[in-house]
C-alpha cells in the first residue's frame, strides 16, 4: 500500500502581477472619472451656475488686485510729493524770511511743507533742543507718511498735575467730521502785524531791557525745560501740567511782538514736529483755552502762518466734549485723547470764571474757520449764565453746577479768584463783535454799578480806593491781585464810549495796585492783600497775612498800567511799570536762566525762591511790560485788537 500523496504547502501571501506598461495611478484616475461623472451628471442649469460664480469669482479678484496697487502707487507718490503741497487757502504776504537760515523753520514755510508733528510730553517722550534719538527720528517718518494719506495722528502721554492760575484748588466729537464751510474772515495776517516784523519800530532802552529779560527767561526755558510746560529754574528742571508746552506756545505772540525772530522761528518748528494733541491727558478747559488756544490763534493772527490755526481747530475740536452736560454748563475738565470730560472729582461745579472766559476763543475759532459748533457752544453758556437767578446788581455767585445749570454757594461775591474774568469778557466780547451785542453790555455796565454799590470802599490812613468781598451780607477788606485787572479793564471801556466816570475809577484803583507793590519791601505785590478799613497810626494800608505773602510772577498790574497809560498818555504809569520789572530783576531772577516766584515779598534778603516760573509770565507779564513802554498808539491798537485774558491778541471784527 502506498501512502497517500504529500499536501500542498500553505501561502500566507497573494502574488499579484502587474501588466507592463501601466502605471500606479489607478485610483487617481478613478477620482478623476468619477468626479467627471459627477458634472456630467449635473443639469445644464446648475453647470452654468458654478461657471458663473466661478467667473465672478475671478473677476472679483481682478480688481480688487487693481485696486491696491493703485492706492499703494498713489500713496508712494504723495508721500514723494509732499513737501510741496500748499494749504487751500495760504495766508496773504507772510513773514519775510532770512536768506541764511533753513527754510523750513520760518512762519512762512508752511505754505511750502505741511506741518509735521511729532510726539511728546513728560519726561520720557519729551526731547529738549538737540535733535532727538533714533526711536524719534522713526517716528517723526511714521507720522509724515500718515500724514501723506490724510491720517490723523495719534499718541498716548500721561497727565501732569497743577494749580490753576486762576486760584481755583479729547478726540473731536465721535461721529463728527469737520464739515465743508467757508470762514467768514480772511486768513492773513493784518498789515499792523506785517509791519511789526517787516519793518519793526526801533526799541527804547527800557524795551531792551524787557527783551533782554526775556532772553534770560528763554534761555533756561529752552536749557533746562525745552518743550516742556514750565521751568524750574532754580533747580535747573522742568514741570509738566498738561505736557503741551504751555511756556512755548504762550510765548508765541510775545517773540514776534518783541521782534525776536531766531526764538519766534525755533519756537514754530517745534509746534510743527512736536505738538500733538492726541495723548491721554485731562485738560482744564479753561486754562487750556486761554493758554493755548488763544495763544495759537494770536500766533496765527500775527504771523499769517495757517500751521497755527490748523493746531488751534485741531484743540478746539478735542476741548467741545466738555460740553456734553445735561445743562450746557462745560464740565471744567476734558480728556483731549479720549474725549471724556468730567468735573473735578470733589465737586460737579465749574466756576463761574472758567466757563465764561472761553468765549472770546471759541468764537473766534468758529470766525476764522466757518464751523459754528465753537461759537454756538459758548454763547449758549452767556445765554444761560445772563438768564440766572442769584446774582447781586450784575455781580455773580463763584460756582456752577453742571448739571442743574444753577449758581452754587449763593452769596459769595468777588472781583478775585474764580469769577474775576467773567467781568472782563463780558466787556470784551461786546468789543470783539464789533459793539453790536447789547446784551453784553448792559450784564457788564449792572456789573460796575453793583461794584460800586457793594464792593467799593476806602482804605485808612491813605484813602485807597479797592474793591472788597462780600459774604452773605458781610463786607470783607480783602484783595486778590487778580483784581488789579480792573482798572485797564474800565479804561478800556471808557475808551469805547463807557461813562467817563469809569476812567476815574480806573485810575483810582490803578494808585491802588501800585501801592501793593510799593509798599512791599521787594517792591512785588503779594498774592493776596487786607486793607485797613479804621485810621491807626501804626499801620499801613495795605496788610499782608502770612500765607498770602508770595509772588507768582503776575501780570494784573502791569497789564492795567498798559492800558491806562496807553489811553492817558501820563508817563507816571511807565514809570511805576519801570520799578515793578526791575524788582523782578533784583528779587526773581535766576542767574543761570530764569526767573522763579518767591514765597516772602517781605523779605528782601530772603525772598524765598519757589522755583517755578509761570508761562504767563513771558506770555503776559513782559508782554505788557514791552506794550506799556512802547510809545507807538499802533503797535497793536486797542481799535484793532482786543486782548484775551492771557495777552492773546485777537482781531475786533469790525475796528472803529
Amino acid at each position: 500500500m502506498y501512502p497517500p500523496p504529500p499536501l500542498p504547502p500553505r501561502r500566507d501571501f497573494i502574488s499579484v502581477t502587474l501588466s507592463p506598461g501601466r502605471s500606479y495611478d489607478g485610483v487617481q484616475g478613478l477620482r478623476r472619472r468619477s468626479f467627471w461623472r459627477k458634472w456630467k451628471q449635473l443639469s445644464r442649469l446648475q453647470r452654468n451656475v458654478v461657471l458663473f460664480l466661478l467667473a465672478f469669482l475671478m473677476l472679483c479678484g481682478l480688481l480688487s488686485y487693481i485696486s491696491v496697487a493703485d492706492e499703494w502707487k498713489a500713496v508712494g507718490s504723495r508721500s514723494a510729493e509732499g513737501p510741496k503741497m500748499r494749504p487751500a487757502n495760504p495766508p496773504v504776504l507772510p513773514a519775510p524770511r532770512r536768506a541764511a537760515e533753513n527754510p523750513e523753520t520760518f512762519a512762512g514755510a508752511s505754505p511750502q511743507k505741511p506741518p509735521r508733528h511729532f510726539r511728546r510730553g513728560p519726561p520720557n517722550l519729551q526731547i529738549r533742543a538737540p535733535d532727538g534719538d533714533a526711536k524719534d527720528r522713526r517716528q517723526e517718518e511714521a507720522q509724515r507718511r500718515a500724514e501723506a494719506v490724510g491720517e490723523a495722528p495719534r499718541e498716548d502721554d500721561a497727565q501732569g498735575s497743577r494749580v490753576s492760575r486762576r486760584g481755583t484748588g479729547p478726540e473731536p466729537e465721535q461721529g463728527t467730521q469737520l464739515p465743508v464751510r467757508k470762514a467768514e474772515a480772511p486768513a492773513r495776517p493784518s498789515p499792523q502785524a506785517l509791519r511789526m516784523r517787516n519793518s519793526p519800530a526801533s526799541q527804547n532802552e527800557r524795551q531792551k531791557a524787557v527783551v533782554a529779560a526775556f532772553r534770560h527767561a528763554w534761555a533756561g526755558y529752552r536749557k533746562f525745560a525745552w518743550g516742556h510746560d514750565e521751568l524750574k529754574p532754580v533747580s535747573k528742571s522742568f514741570s509738566e501740567w498738561f505736557g503741551l508746552g504751555l511756556t512755548l506756545i504762550d510765548a508765541l505772540d510775545t517773540m514776534w511782538i518783541l521782534g525776536l525772530k531766531k526764538e519766534f522761528e525755533e519756537a514754530r518748528k517745534w509746534v510743527s514736529q512736536r505738538l500733538l494733541f492726541q495723548k491721554n491727558v485731562d485738560v482744564n478747559l479753561f486754562e487750556s483755552t486761554i493758554r493755548i488756544l488763544g495763544g495759537l490763534l494770536s500766533a496765527f493772527h500775527l504771523s499769517g502762518d495757517v500751521l497755527f490755526l490748523k493746531k488751534a481747530e485741531d484743540f478746539g475740536n478735542r476741548l467741545m466734549p466738555a460740553f456734553q452736560t445735561p445743562s450746557k454748563i462745560p464740565y471744567s475738565d476734558v480728556n483731549i485723547g479720549t474725549g471724556v470730560a468730567h468735573p473735578p472729582r470733589w465737586t460737579s461745579d465749574s466756576t463761574v470764571a472758567e466757563v465764561t472766559s472761553i468765549q472770546l476763543e471759541f468764537r473766534e475759532l468758529s470766525r476764522l474757520t466757518g464751523v459754528k459748533k465753537f461759537q454756538e457752544a459758548v454763547e449758549e453758556v452767556t445765554r444761560r449764565v445772563h438768564s440766572l437767578r442769584g446774582k447781586k446788581d450784575g455781580l455773580v455767585p463763584m460756582f456752577i453746577n453742571t448739571n442743574s445749570g444753577l449758581f452754587t454757594h449763593l452769596g459769595v461775591f468777588t472781583l478775585g479768584a474764580r469769577a474775576d474774568s467773567y467781568y472782563e469778557y463780558l466787556l470784551k466780547q461786546w468789543i470783539q463783535g464789533g459793539k453790536k451785542e447789547t446784551q453784553l453790555l448792559e450784564d457788564y455796565l449792572e456789573a460796575v454799578e453793583g461794584i460800586k454799590k457793594h464792593l467799593l470802599h476806602r482804605s485808612e490812613p491813605g484813602k485807597l480806593t479797592f474793591v472788597g468781598e462780600l459774604t452773605h451780607g458781610r463786607f470783607s477788606a480783602k484783595m486778590d491781585h487778580l483784581v488789579c485787572f480792573l482798572p485797564g479793564t474800565l479804561a478800556l471801556g471808557a475808551h469805547h464810549g463807557l461813562p467817563a466816570d469809569h476812567m476815574e475809577l480806573a485810575r483810582a484803583l490803578m494808585d491802588t495796585c501800585y501801592q501793593m507793590n510799593r509798599q512791599m519791601e521787594t517792591g512785588l505785590s503779594p498774592e493776596i492783600v487786607h486793607f485797613n478799613l479804621h485810621p491807626q497810626k501804626s499801620r499801613k494800608d495795605v496788610q499782608v497775612k502770612a500765607a498770602d505773602r508770595h509772588n507768582l510772577l503776575r501780570p494784573e498790574t502791569v497789564e492795567s498800567l498798559f492800558y491806562l497809560y496807553r489811553l492817558t498818555g501820563d508817563r507816571k504809569y511807565q514809570d511805576w511799570g519801570w520799578e515793578i520789572l526791575r524788582s523782578f530783576n533784583t528779587y526773581t531772577r535766576v542767574p543761570s536762566g530764569g526767573y522763579s516766584s518767591i514765597s516772602n515779598v517781605q523779605d528782601p534778603r530772603n525772598p524765598q525762591p519757589r522755583d517755578k516760573m509761570e508761562s504767563f509770565f513771558l506770555g503776559e507779564t513782559l508782554k505788557y511790560l514791552y506794550l506799556l513802554f512802547s510809545d507807538d498808539p499802533d503797535l497793536l491798537s486797542l481799535d484793532t485788537y482786543v486782548f484775551n485774558t492771557e495777552a492773546h491778541p485777537l482781531p475786533i471784527w469790525a475796528p472803529s
